[in-house]
């Protein structure tokens, strides 16, 4: 039986996106690249944390002398699963070059620390790790969105930085941090003049749940929200090539993943820049999904699964895609969604989900919610309590309206604090009438198992509805896929035993990586290797050319 602690720890998960398990991480240019640029840099100036920093040492204002890749990093992400999938492809190039990846933060040479700027209290997290960094003296290096957004912070000045399009430069920028410089790499990456998706894909990275490959189909949006600075940050639209995509998939597949997610700001909108759409990528995917394993669609916004409903539908009903779908709705009243600029009404919105309801049986459809928006009067916030009611969503995720700088948002008037406070309980106690699981006792699902518990007692597993079924934590079960009876639920899952002749296979056609182990190794092999052959060869064949003209002459 599930632990109260266990469903609590559920009810604090901001977003779908985030539960992943026990070892979470704390839940070309305009024309081309130039890959030889070398980075302008600059000493780091002396910088005061806070006024309570005591002054420094002469030992400690001494610059420490690392060898190329021999120092450990430790890297900490907030926000999205695109964040996490930046963060993932850091760490693995850092890895590939030698440097020692840690979750030790105290033992760690340098922090490197990837930013959320969705709300305010991710943005205070990060603000408060920099300073604790530098208190104790490490070498502190900024990415993600933050720093994207508005490099110019106060609380950033004299720090490296690293754009949410630059990740490929991770191992230049902690290597000129490291001998005490400051860098700041914030370039679009553009091919003949068209912004793309950013890093290539084939790069090396170290996944934080080796079972599960998080893959960036785009970046950016389309998409105004008066509200949103992610905008700001990640910019317009750019899409990978659904061969790019489709490649890491499979790379994936061969080092023993069994479950993709793809992600992005808005995966609707993908393919809208590059003549290509969601459907068309994902039938090309389905193709190279081994059976048994899954793949999760990211969040998508109203305005442009609407264009493609029906191939949507037909996709979700796919054995191999979770029947799954994340759609924010953020508010129930159209006079709301006019002045959030969402390009969607309520209809919309409703059009979606029942349309989906419909032709995909059982499938599951969650929302987000943005409590106290300016403009929302307390009609509007009973159209929007009227929604929620309508449809009971099994997860719904309710957040205050946070006023973030340099939005239109943040200039209009604040409804008063109280009000917002009273909103948002409403909210919640509603959600908590109902248990969208009570009914599901004795009922048999096959489940396959990415992820432990937050509270470390169970592993996860998740049937065709991407629904969370706790199962007992045997070491066997980890990466597998199998049949359960639920014996228990509670708001937020459900508990499976597992049945007597159900037969326990790996869907993945090979062993997982280790915990911490580099993706992408033998690739990145491949390339040195022939980097070192093809010069040699080349000066071996001048060699033989020139010893035989002597011969002859």
């Amino acid at each position: 039986m599930p632990s109260g602690d266990f469903c609590e720890l559920l009810a604090d998960v901001e977003d779908i996106e985030d539960i992943i398990g026990l070892n979470d991480v704390a839940p070309k240019n305009r024309y081309k690249n130039k890959p030889l640029m070398i980075p302008k840099v600059r000493k780091l100036k002396n910088r005061s944390v806070s006024k309570e920093t005591p002054a420094p040492t002469p030992a400690d204002t001494e610059n420490t002398n690392f060898l190329q890749g021999s120092a450990s990093v430790y890297v900490k992400t907030w926000g999205c699963a695109h964040n996490s999938s930046d963060s993932e492809y850091m760490a693995g190039q850092l890895a590939a070059q030698g440097y020692n990846i840690t979750q030790e933060k105290d033992s760690a040479d340098l922090w490197l620390l990837n930013s959320c700027t969705v709300k305010n209290p991710a943005e205070e997290h990060f603000k408060n790790e920099i300073n604790k960094g530098l208190q104790n003296n490490k070498k502190v290096v900024v990415a993600g969105c933050v720093p994207q957004g508005k490099q110019t912070s106060e609380y950033l000045k004299g720090l490296s930085m690293i754009g949410v399009q630059q990740i490929d430069r991770v191992v230049e920028v902690v290597e000129e941090t490291l001998k005490g410089n400051s860098v700041k790499m914030f370039n679009t990456k553009r091919e003949e003049g068209k912004k793309i998706g950013g890093a290539k894909l084939d790069l090396p990275k170290i996944r934080r749940n080796p079972l599960v490959e998080i893959i960036a189909i785009n970046t950016g949006c389309l998409n105004q929200c008066t509200y949103c600075k992610t905008k700001h940050a990640r910019g317009e639209l750019g899409s990978y090539p659904p061969e790019e995509i489709v490649a890491r998939a499979v790379q994936s597949f061969q080092e023993g993943v069994c479950e993709i997610w793809l992600t992005s700001e808005d995966t609707g909108a993908y393919g809208r820049d590059i003549g290509s759409s969601l459907p068309e990528l994902l039938w090309q995917l389905v193709e190279v999904i081994p059976e048994g394993c899954r793949l999760r669609l990211g969040m998508t916004n109203p305005p442009y699964i609407l264009d493609h409903l029906s191939e949507m539908a037909k996709i979700l009903n796919h054995d191999r895609v979770y029947t799954f779908l994340h759609v924010p709705v953020q508010a129930g009243s159209d006079a709301v969604l006019a002045d959030m600029k969402r390009e969607y009404s309520v209809a919309d919105f409703e059009k979606v989900i029942d349309f989906l309801r419909e032709r995909v049986d059982g499938i599951t459809i969650i929302t987000d919610i943005i409590a106290g928006f300016p403009t929302e009067t307390e009609e509007d916030f009973q159209e929007t309590m009227d929604l929620v009611k309508k449809y009971k969503f099994p997860s719904l995720f309710i957040n205050q309206f946070f006023p973030r700088p340099g939005t239109p948002a943040a200039k209009m008037k604040r409804i008063p604090t109280q009000d917002v406070k009273k909103r948002t309980k409403e909210l919640t106690e509603f959600f908590h009438t109902y248990k969208p699981y009570e009914n599901r006792l004795g009922k048999i699902y096959t489940v396959l198992v990415t992820e432990t518990s937050h509270d470390g007692n169970y592993y996860v597993g998740h049937n065709e509805f991407y629904e969370q079924i706790l199962v007992p934590k045997r070491p066997e079960l980890m990466g597998k896929m199998f049949k359960v009876r639920i014996v228990d639920s509670c708001k937020f899952s459900m508990t499976g035993e597992l049945l007597e002749d159900t037969s326990v296979v790996r869907p993945a056609p090979a062993e997982p990586l280790q915990m911490g182990q580099l993706s992408g190794a033998q690739l990145v092999e491949t390339k040195t290797n022939n980097q070192i052959f093809l010069p040699s060869f080349a000066v071996l064949l001048l060699a033989a050319l020139v010893r035989l003209m002597y011969l002859i002459w």
